[in-house]
C-alpha cells in the first residue's frame, strides 16, 4: 500500500479549467469586448398600408432643441440649410424634423421656448385650419430628458416653469389615449404628415409619413403601435426629415421651427 493523498477528481478538473482560463486571459490573441453601438434612431415602418419613419429619442441617448434660426436671425427654413449651417464642435445629430406651425415669414405662430428663452407666447385663439381644431396642444421638455406632450388647455393650467424647449402645434392626434374626437378614422384629406408622442417609458417618438396619410390613420399608428397616451401633428405637406445615419436631408417648401434630437455626450455622440 501506498500512503498520501489523492486530491478529488472535481478538484483537478476545477485546477485545469482555471489554468486554461488564465491561459486565455494572458494570450495575446485575447481580444477585450466593446459594447455594441446604439441602433440607428430612425427606421422604416408600415401600418395599414402606409409607409412610415418612425425615430426616437430616448432620454440618457439624447437632448432635443427647438431650432428657429442662427443667432436669433432669421428661419432656417429648410433641413439643408440647417445641416449646412451647424457650427464644428456640435453634438451629432441623431435626426431633425419640423416642428410647429409658423407664419409665411417661417415664424412661430403659437407657443415657442428656444434654450429656455419664450419667442411667442401660447397661442389660446380661435381660427381655421389645423392648428385651430381644438384642442391643439405643446411638445415640451427640459435638458434632463422628461418630455412631455400636452393640450393647450392642460399646458396653461398645469405648466408653471418655463420648459427649456416648447412648441405649439395642432390639432391633437391622441389624448388621454383616445383619438382626438374631431379626427375621422379614415379622412378622405391624404397628405404627407407628421407628428410627435412621448410613451410610458418616457421616450419621445417623431413619426413622418413617406406617403400620403389620413390623420385618423397617423394617430392610430401612434395610439396602437408606439403606445402613445398623447401625440401631437406637427406639420402637413411641408413635413421634413434630417436623417444623417441615413443620408437623407428633405427638400420641398421653407418650413418654420425645427426640433433638432442630438446625441448625448454620455452616450458617446
Amino acid at each position: 500500500m501506498t500512503s498520501g493523498f489523492a486530491p478529488p477528481a472535481f478538484k483537478i478538473g476545477l485546477v485545469a479549467a482555471v489554468g486554461a482560463l488564465l491561459v486565455a486571459a494572458c494570450s495575446s490573441d485575447a481580444v477585450p469586448k466593446t459594447a455594441a453601438p446604439p441602433p440607428p434612431a430612425c427606421e422604416g415602418a408600415r401600418f395599414e398600408g402606409v409607409s412610415f419613419t418612425h425615430c426616437t429619442a430616448i432620454p440618457g441617448r439624447h437632448t432635443i432643441h427647438t431650432v428657429l434660426g442662427p443667432n436669433k436671425g432669421k428661419p432656417y427654413r429648410s433641413m439643408s440649410q440647417l445641416a449646412l449651417d451647424r457650427p464644428a464642435r456640435s453634438r451629432k445629430v441623431a435626426f431633425a424634423i419640423n416642428g410647429g406651425m409658423f407664419d409665411p415669414a417661417g415664424y412661430p405662430i403659437g407657443y415657442y421656448v428656444e434654450e429656455g428663452k419664450k419667442r411667442h407666447p401660447l397661442n389660446t385663439q380661435t381660427g381655421w385650419g389645423n392648428f385651430h381644431l381644438m384642442p391643439n396642444g405643446v411638445f415640451y421638455g427640459d435638458a434632463a430628458g422628461n418630455w412631455h406632450v400636452a393640450t393647450t388647455q392642460d399646458f396653461a393650467k398645469g405648466v408653471t416653469n418655463r420648459p427649456d424647449f416648447g412648441t405649439q402645434s395642432g390639432p391633437m392626434l391622441v389624448i388621454g389615449g383616445k383619438l382626438h374626437p374631431q379626427i375621422d378614422a379614415n379622412g378622405a384629406s391624404l397628405k404627407l404628415r407628421n407628428g410627435v408622442g412621448v410613451d410610458a417609458k418616457g421616450h419621445a417618438h417623431f413619426v413622418i409619413s413617406d406617403e400620403p396619410v389620413s390623420f385618423g390613420k397617423l394617430a392610430r399608428y401612434f395610439r396602437d403601435v408606439l403606445n402613445c397616451p398623447d401625440a401631437l401633428f406637427l406639420d402637413g405637406s411641408v413635413s421634413s426629415l434630417w436623417d444623417p445615419e441615413h443620408g437623407r436631408v428633405d427638400g420641398g417648401p421653407p418650413l418654420g421651427p425645427l426640433i433638432v434630437v442630438e446625441k448625448s455626450a454620455k452616450a458617446g455622440g
